[in-house]
């Protein structure tokens, strides 16, 4: 049988800074979305990007709304309001997840991993309370879900997807920040490992990311089990 490892007061206190800004995020996504939508159907259309939809966000809740009827321009810019006062909110609970980090000598050691950043890092210290109860990286990896199913028969072995099992935030997470690596790579291929460049002359980046993100998440497990960066 086995036991799950109880996680401290100051652990729980992380996680919850981290669930509230998950959701506020996806909140966030959805009031953007529908700044969108609404300004479409007068034909104006947003550039792709959150800074770009701030940045109007505060043009219309200053006042300078486009040329729409009035009641629609209400509408909107009681939207973006919302937007404004998510981003704030975003803005304080980033702080408090920084002053975190920087107290935190395991956190500290993961951001020292290329692609993993304080959010991350963060969310992994917070966590995992006893890396040793895991036998291997491999199977760190594993319960994050980052491992490929077998569909093995006839002696021939054969790896499908990942099996999308476990901490499905954590695996985000990871995933997130493999893909802002192979983002670099693509325009600094000398500033990454050579192994990444070479993976990626060959296989699709998806399946780069989802290899990278797997190959993080056991560096992840042997800097906590033993130390170092």
């Amino acid at each position: 049988m086995r036991f799950v490892a109880i996680k401290g007061p100051e652990q729980q206190a992380a996680l919850a800074l981290h669930r509230t800004r998950d959701l506020f995020v996806k909140q966030r996504t959805q009031l953007v979305n529908m700044i969108r939508s609404l300004l479409a159907e007068f034909g104006i259309e947003i550039r792709r990007g959150i800074e770009q939809a701030l940045t109007l966000a505060k043009r219309i809740a200053a006042g300078a709304v486009p040329d729409i009827p009035p009641l629609a321009a209400k509408v909107i810019a009681g939207l973006a309001g919302q937007v404004l006062d998510l981003q704030a909110r975003l803005g304080e609970i980033e702080r408090e997840l920084l002053a975190w980090h920087r107290a935190n000598d395991i956190s500290k050691r993961l951001a020292t991993i290329p692609g993993v950043g304080t959010v991350c890092a963060t969310a992994l210290a917070a966590s995992v309370t006893d890396p040793h109860q895991f036998r291997s990286g491999r199977q760190f990896a594993a319960w994050l879900g980052l491992t490929p199913l077998q569909h093995s028969s006839g002696g021939k072995e054969r790896l499908g997807r990942i099996s999308k099992m476990g901490d499905k935030y954590l695996r985000r997470l990871l995933v997130v920040g493999m893909t802002s690596l192979i983002r670099r790579a693509k325009y600094k291929p000398e500033a990454v490992d050579p192994w990444l460049a070479d993976l990626l002359s060959r296989k699709p980046a998806r399946l780069v990311t989802v290899a990278l993100a797997n190959k993080a998440a056991r560096v992840v497990w042997a800097i906590m089990a033993r130390g170092g960066t």
